[in-house]
């Protein structure tokens, strides 16, 4: 009830003026005490000085970041633009063996990376799970794929592996970890999509083509193998217009890239809150901006890889899984993820599995556990993932308990007594608390114990009731504007699908 409804435009300007004069408050609050903490001795390893036209340091404490748009940007770009060069050459003379040439170019690239004994080991990982495909039996490969990614994850199975890499170099660390991972998300998807469709009879040829495409292959996304072996096989044809939005959405990547540099000599918001000292010391606005801020980096962050990465994929004529969804437009836990391929792969062969259409308690909870499970095996099993994936878990969970709570007794009928619009205004009240649940939750991950720490208490104990309220009070108005672009969308949506209706 309440949710397609419209709300006055005067209601919906208000909303717009409030958040927006909120953001640039809190902002204003986050550039001063960047201004103030620059030179502090706790920032020195962290802000370093940057772009020297503008005259200001530079947070440098993402290593990730760094890492792929620094130290080793001329490195990523140069194999990318190398599997470019080498499949539009391929596509041009023999496209029917083209997914061939990927794999071939993916190959090459790994062994001159890492070696050949690293290849040695993720081919010995890939029989493996291709041979318990031939079983016919999708519990046995998951198990042996849940079996190998825990091989990459713990010790001593990965202290032992991790010896099968040739040199020592920055860069091998990461490459290691991911090439390894995904590898083994890739292989289990191949094993149980062969389960599932034996008439198809997938090849070990097919899998290798699959999970050595290069642009893939160390940072993801993930396709599921049913997707990719579809796009792949079919005849490379570009649609109208299609070169141009490649062209936009890379325009875009590059734009991001710049625009979180220049963000970084202005605002120093992962060095911030690793000074707890310093960061007590912010306004209450200031600190509710700072673990914002925190989560819609890591946002942009992986936008920008993906989206990278993405680009370069539909140069193949491919369709790679989209970024995740902006931080910004997320209320609700079931929508919360920050990497699209490893969510479309747990909720096709995990969660909705098990869980069917989510709307048992029972089920649910059991479908959400295995998921998270399977996620703390992911992400490297220690106490700070543990206590993320308890807390994510118990969100998603708990939203639908709620959900079921307002269905039945008096909440439906008080509900159902109310106008739509002061139906929807509840709702995104609820939306609002939630919003501030996922924030804090991932924080803990994102940043830091402590840090989550000291911002709840601030919000919630400290600055009870007069911070706690305006910090809803705003963030019930970003929810207010995110269900308006959701419903303007719908609506939008249906006008299409009435006009492609038959006569």
């Amino acid at each position: 009830m309440g949710i397609k409804t419209a709300l006055p435009a005067a209601e919906l300007s208000l909303y717009s003026l409030v958040l927006s004069g909120s953001l640039a408050y809190a902002g204003r609050g986050l550039l001063e005490a960047s201004q103030d903490g620059a030179h502090r001795k706790a920032f020195r390893e962290s802000v370093r000085p940057g772009w020297e036209y503008l005259g200001r340091k530079m947070d440098v404490a993402d290593f990730e970041w760094v890492m792929w748009f620094t130290n080793f940007r001329n490195i990523i770009v140069f194999a990318l633009s190398g599997h470019v060069l080498f499949a539009k050459l391929c596509t041009m003379v023999a496209p029917q063996l083209r997914s061939w040439m990927y794999a071939v170019y993916g190959v090459l690239a790994v062994v001159g990376t890492m070696g050949p004994w690293y290849l040695l080991l993720l081919l010995g990982h890939c029989v493996g799970l291709y041979v318990a495909s031939l079983l016919g039996q999708p519990w046995l490969c998951l198990a042996l794929g849940l079996a190998s990614l825990a091989s990459f994850k713990m010790d001593p199975l990965i202290s032992w592996q991790s010896g099968f890499v040739t040199g020592t170099f920055d860069l091998q660390d990461v490459l290691f970890h991911g090439g390894s991972g995904f590898t083994v998300l890739r292989c289990t998807s191949f094993a149980l999509e062969r389960c599932a469709h034996p008439d198809r009879r997938y090849s070990l040829a097919d899998l290798l083509k699959y999970n050595f495409y290069l642009p893939f292959f160390f940072f993801g996304p993930i396709m599921t193998f049913d997707r990719f072996h579809a796009q792949v096989s079919q005849e490379p044809v570009r649609q109208e217009g299609e070169l141009w939005r490649i062209q936009a959405q890379a325009g875009l990547s590059a734009a991001a890239i710049v625009a979180v540099d220049i963000f970084f000599h202005f605002f120093y918001i992962l060095t911030i809150p690793n000074d707890l000292k310093f960061a007590s010391r912010l306004p209450d606005s200031a600190l509710a901006g700072l673990a914002y801020s925190n989560l819609v980096y890591d946002w942009v962050k992986a936008a920008v890889l993906f989206g990278v990465v993405n680009t370069v994929a539909r140069l193949d004529h491919l369709d790679p899984p989209q970024p995740p969804k902006c931080i910004t437009a997320l209320y609700v836990f079931g929508e919360t993820h920050f990497d699209r391929g490893i969510n479309d792969w747990l909720c096709k062969y995990v969660y909705d599995h098990i869980g069917g259409d989510h709307s048992a308690v029972i089920p649910e909870l059991v479908a959400s556990v295995a998921t998270f499970v399977i996620t703390t095996l992911w992400l490297g099993p220690c106490d700070i993932v543990y206590l993320w994936s308890v807390l994510n878990c118990f969100g998603l969970n708990f939203e639908l308990w709620v959900q079921k709570l307002a269905e039945y007794g008096p909440l439906a009928q008080i509900e159902a007594r109310l106008s739509e619009q002061m139906s929807r205004r509840v709702r995104a009240l609820c939306g609002a608390v939630n919003f501030w649940a996922i924030i804090m939750y991932n924080l803990v991950s994102l940043n830091s114990l402590e840090f989550t720490e000291l911002v709840a208490r601030r919000l919630i104990l400290t600055g009870f009731p007069q911070t706690t309220l305006a910090v809803l009070f705003v963030t019930y108005c970003g929810v207010q504007l995110v269900k308006e672009r959701e419903r303007t969308l719908a609506l939008e949506e249906e006008q299409r699908k009435d006009k492609e209706k038959p006569e």
